[in-house]
């Protein structure tokens, strides 16, 4: 686990530091801690509801010192907050120390931490500030929203922990849940190195609602991102008795998943198949050993099919093009690397594919329904040099489907042009999710995608800062609050959009 949350982190790190040295050259060398934060809602019978914070710190991106035992330490100060209506209503300040050491020659290892704490039901935005004791560095912050709804009279479900290891015990430790000592990981990242995944979940009060000795069903499955599809390889069934707190601890195998993005997904159902439970929580995995080749499309017939009346090679590799905002990463790379010059019969082939893949039964009325779709986008999103589907806003109408509501905002005195679009339910079960894009320049109607609440888009907490730097281009990276503007509307946009 060390080893693997070390490279996303390096990778990461490395991201954000190209992103900074375009955007604020002058803190080029500004060194900052590299971690991973992840956070789980669980519910005790004994105390109430509880959020288990995870955090994972790279401590090669630490400054070690000597202590008073004459050994290398890291130390790190970590502020937990917890607003709801801009009050804080929890909050922890705290120092985590790495492991002692003789010499800081290898510093290649990360060092684990977690707390937990009480909150009563509600909806929440969690930040963490952490910060390097031994450097001068300013605090480095995340934001995220939390929803804790565990109703005493109803079944509700824990959010899904991801774990690193497990194993029994009966000791006591702030590890430890339904007797077995349990290592996070809180990473969302799984490298071609890790094999299996590992997740955890609770049920409550299904004997208060089913009634006691009641038998029902999990099931736990790994769904595409995308098409939001369970993956026939990755389902599993267990029967459960009603309890006052029931356990699901399962794991998948997943040295054959391709590289992509997914969701772990784990449901109840009563005896007549009907859902009453469920959670979800999202991860990517890279897996560049399981490639889509040119030989696996030998045996795809595409006689008297849709895709083999498409005769002319132009407006097929146009066709495959406008897939990419609904295509996995393994079709994005196979599609760039294969497609640009293939035959007709190796186009219709793949195209077949594609959609035989997404709608066994009938693929032709699913390609025409997202030709609409397509369409669409290309007459409200197009630029000057892109298509709309190639358009982030096309992209997302595209993946997610038309918003149930978008807040539009071009004239604000402070703010560049932007649009907030807002989902109620995304297919894959997401809720009250929303993007934000903004534009340098109205005519060009390129609108970038700037923030996001769903899993595995673009999330930047500080978005209103680069909003708002139409008027402050000089604006403080380290100030924790957007300075209030005369008009502005993003925050009241964002909360509640029209």
């Amino acid at each position: 686990m060390k080893r693997t949350i070390l490279n996303r982190l390096l990778a990461v790190s490395f991201i954000i530091a190209i992103s900074i040295l375009m955007l604020f050259p002058a803190i080029l060398f500004a060194k900052q801690p590299n971690a991973v934060i992840g956070y789980t809602t669980f519910y005790s019978p004994e105390s109430g509801p509880y959020v288990e914070t995870y955090l994972a710190v790279d401590g090669s991106s630490l400054d070690f010192a000597l202590n008073a035992n004459n050994k290398f330490q890291a130390s790190i100060q970590v502020l937990v907050l917890f607003h709801k209506n801009d009050e804080i209503v929890n909050y922890d300040k705290y120092e985590l120390f790495s492991p002692e050491l003789d010499d800081t020659l290898d510093l290649k290892f990360n060092f684990i931490d977690q707390q937990r704490y009480s909150l009563p039901n509600g909806e929440y935005n969690f930040e963490i500030q952490i910060w390097d004791k031994n450097t001068e560095s300013k605090p480095f912050a995340i934001l995220r929203p939390i929803l804790i709804e565990f109703p005493e009279d109803k079944i509700s479900m824990s959010g899904v922990q991801l774990v690193d290891s497990y194993e029994s015990t009966q000791e006591n430790s702030i590890l430890n849940k339904s007797g077995y000592k349990i290592i996070p990981y809180p990473d969302y990242f799984y490298p071609e190195g890790m094999t299996k995944i590992i997740f955890y979940t609770e049920l409550y009060n299904t004997d208060r609602v089913l009634g006691e000795n009641e038998k029902y069903l999990i099931n736990s499955y790994i769904n595409d991102a995308n098409s939001n599809a369970p993956i026939d390889k990755y389902v599993s069934y267990k029967k459960e008795t009603a309890a006052e707190v029931n356990v699901v601890f399962n794991e998948f195998d997943i040295s054959e998943l391709k590289s992509g993005n997914y969701f772990v997904t784990v449901e109840a159902r009563d005896r007549e198949n009907r859902l009453f439970a469920k959670s979800q929580i999202f991860f990517q995995r890279s897996n560049p050993k399981i490639q889509l080749k040119l030989e696996d499309l030998l045996t795809i017939a595409t006689q008297n099919t849709f895709a083999g009346k498409i005769n002319d090679q132009d407006t097929l590799r146009e066709y495959i093009r406008s897939l990419a905002p609904i295509s996995d990463e393994q079709e994005k790379n196979f599609a760039a690397v294969h497609m640009t010059h293939a035959d007709l019969e190796t186009l219709q082939k793949y195209f077949y594919r594609f959609w035989k893949e997404r709608d066994a039964l009938d693929p032709e009325h699913a390609w025409l329904n997202y030709l609409n779709e397509v369409n669409k986008v290309n007459q409200a999103y197009s630029t000057l040099i892109e298509k709309g589907y190639e358009t982030d806003r096309g992209r997302i109408y595209l993946q997610y489907g038309p918003p149930n509501a978008i807040s539009e905002s071009y004239n604000e005195p402070s703010a560049y042009p932007y649009e907030i679009w807002h989902y109620y339910v995304l297919d894959n079960g997401q809720r009250n999710k929303r993007f934000v894009f903004y534009t340098k320049d109205l005519v060009t109607n390129d609108f970038m995608l700037l923030h996001s609440d769903v899993s595995g888009e673009l999330s930047n907490y500080r978005w209103q800062y680069v909003l708002y730097d139409r008027v402050d281009p000089g604006f403080n990276i380290d100030e924790s609050t957007v300075p209030s503007s005369w008009g502005g509307n993003s925050t009241r946009y964002f909360d509640m959009p029209r």
